[in-house]
């Protein structure tokens, strides 16, 4: 192997807040949530079903619901950023409600808004007068509940809303807030800023649409509203608001309520035992009834059958039809032609990659192949969003030297995850040792990826040059406008940067941006940071492990797509669209 540097990584006191924004994007996997139980393992959540014997001696057991470790982990990176440059998290809360799915980070964001201390606040000059007023971001958590648009998931659901408040009085979250000034700090309870004002909105204006109110109910979130009405201490107006919840009064102790204890006409759900199937089907396509509002209410004798199925199927979103995919197959349901061709369309909706999870536990190949089509689908989509404005063309660069003995394999099932999202007429990939190999796969799929990539092995030097010589020799060419973005899967263990940056410019490619996938069996190098410096290219980094979470591939690639603006510029491109997206406004 070749000689190797060691790392240089920025301290973290010198890495500045669009580093960090960044950092947090590409490496912030981890959910917040979970309906299972699970173990805390050094700090990770890991599923009990699925941990390892190794797992289960070291981990600590985990009830459904927030994992605090991750967290705070999340909730101390968005505010470390806040205090460097709360213009950017401003930006940053208005762009990950309206351009991401990350729902976890919609949730942790907004309630970092809600809390902080700019909030619009007279300033006063010398003399005592008001001067000017300071800059309102608590009005941008405010807009991040109240958002609404029509049939979007980018926005906040019932059960969002009332995590933020969740999350704002755990302990730990607590803690932070009353450090950075966010809160009376000797007071026992935790900030809370403008939440329980927020959210009393929203239910008020849920209340006043009341078939609003009663699509809530029916898509499962009758329980979630009623512990929002409790916390955010709401009054409604009108009884009607504890009939469609069918939440029963009665006077508090003190004796102030005065609406909803008399007269009430309760809407109860009622189970359907003692009626037929077909007066279940019947029954369903009357209410128009949801998945959710049948499925505890079945006769024990009878279960879910293939007509009651069929009979939800209108209820049911594209994404519910991926994830339910065993379902319909252990009931022939995607035999019959109406609902395969509604599920066919569900696959080429899929936003991300859960589907290859589900992939698991169906019996057919053909089904298998067609969920993998998903996760595909996915990554082009990614793809197709983060170069929409620009031509950009990608170089995958492969290391299979001896250094990667270990960690090849984990490249290669990170590469099959991503590659199948790019156009092939617009991605060059090689791979390099000593000497590069280019490398074509047959097909823009998965499983083309998975053979091109099966015959790799580790073995050799490093010289990061000889991939891009390989493709040079081949014809590659970048067009003019185009933009080129080099993304290296590897451990950086090689030559020295600025003998990689040379060969750039000696081969006549123009780099706008360069990645690193790391994927480390032992020590790693600087050789892919030095060579970004080298060519004053912005330069971004993710782990390899990061693609086993079915969510995270396709934010990484918008991410990493989004090439600087500008020639030169040396911020990422993706920081500009963040900066460039409209601050939320309470309508």
């Amino acid at each position: 192997m070749s000689t190797t540097q060691n790392s240089t990584l920025i301290p973290e006191t010198q890495r500045g807040p669009a580093e960090r924004l960044l950092d947090l994007v590409l490496s912030g996997s981890a959910h917040l949530w979970h309906n299972r139980p699970g173990l805390d393992v050094n700090g990770t959540w890991v599923a009990a079903a699925y941990a390892t014997p190794a797992q289960r001696t070291v981990g600590k057991p985990v009830k459904p619901g927030l994992f605090v470790p991750a967290a705070v982990n999340l909730y101390r990176q968005l505010l470390d950023i806040y205090q460097l440059n709360s213009v950017l998290m401003a930006h940053f809360a208005s762009y990950a409600l309206t351009q991401t799915d990350w729902r976890d980070l919609k949730v942790a964001t907004c309630a970092l808004m809600l809390v902080q201390s700019h909030a619009g606040l007279p300033v006063k000059g010398d003399g005592g007068e008001v001067a000017f007023h300071d800059d309102d971001w608590r009005a941008i958590g405010e807009a991040m509940v109240l958002h609404y648009e029509r049939k979007s998931t980018r926005m906040l659901t019932p059960k969002a809303v009332l995590r933020v408040a969740e999350l704002l009085e755990q302990p730990e979250i607590a803690r932070l807030n009353r450090e950075a000034g966010f809160g009376d700090p000797a007071s026992r309870k935790p900030p809370m800023g403008r939440w329980k004002r927020v959210a009393a909105r929203w239910l008020a204006a849920r209340e006043a649409n009341v078939s609003m109110l009663q699509g809530l109910v029916k898509a499962g979130y009758k329980e979630t509203l009623k512990k929002l009405a409790r916390k955010a201490g709401y009054k409604p107006r009108a009884q009607g608001f504890f009939e469609v919840l069918g939440w029963k009064q009665k006077q508090a102790e003190s004796g102030h309520r005065t609406v909803g204890l008399n007269g009430l006409t309760l809407v109860k759900r009622e189970r359907f035992d003692g009626l037929s199937e077909a007066e279940i089907c019947e029954w369903i396509e009357h209410e128009r009834l949801s998945y959710k509002e049948v499925v505890g209410r079945l006769p024990q004798d009878l279960g879910m059958t293939p007509a009651i199925m069929a009979a939800l199927l209108p209820s049911l979103s594209d994404r519910d039809l991926r994830l339910m995919t065993p379902t319909l197959e252990e009931l022939g349901l995607l035999a019959e032609p109406s609902v395969r061709a509604r599920w066919e369309k569900a696959i080429q909706t899929a936003t991300d990659q859960r589907a290859l999870n589900i992939a698991k536990n169906v019996r057919s190949e053909v089904l298998r192949q067609k969920l993998e089509e998903a996760s595909d689908n996915a990554a082009r989509k990614a793809v197709e969003e983060a170069t929409a404005e620009t031509d950009v063309r990608v170089m995958f660069l492969i290391d299979k030297s001896g250094s990667m003995e270990g960690a090849i394999e984990n490249s290669k099932e990170a590469l099959a995850r991503i590659l199948a999202g790019f156009p092939m007429e617009k991605l060059h990939i090689a791979a390099f040792d000593t000497t590069g190999t280019v490398l074509k796969p047959k097909a823009s799929n998965r499983t083309a990826v998975q053979h091109m990539l099966a015959g790799l092995k580790a073995s050799g030097g490093t010289t990061h040059a000889a991939g891009v010589l390989a493709l040079h020799r081949s014809g590659v060419k970048v067009p003019e406008g185009a933009k080129l973005v080099v993304i290296v899967v590897g451990d950086e263990a090689g030559e020295a940067g600025d003998q990689f940056a040379r060969v750039f410019r000696d081969c006549g490619y123009s780099v706008a941006a360069m990645a690193l996938l790391v994927s480390v069996a032992g020590a790693r190098g600087n050789t892919v940071r030095t060579c970004s410096s080298q060519l004053r290219v912005p330069f971004s980094e993710v782990n390899v492990d990061q693609f086993a979470d079915p969510y995270q591939v396709p934010r990484v690639l918008k991410a990493l797509m989004d090439a600087p603006t500008l020639p030169g510029a040396s911020q990422s491109g993706w920081v500009d669209r963040v900066m460039r997206t409209p601050l939320l406004k309470v309508a």
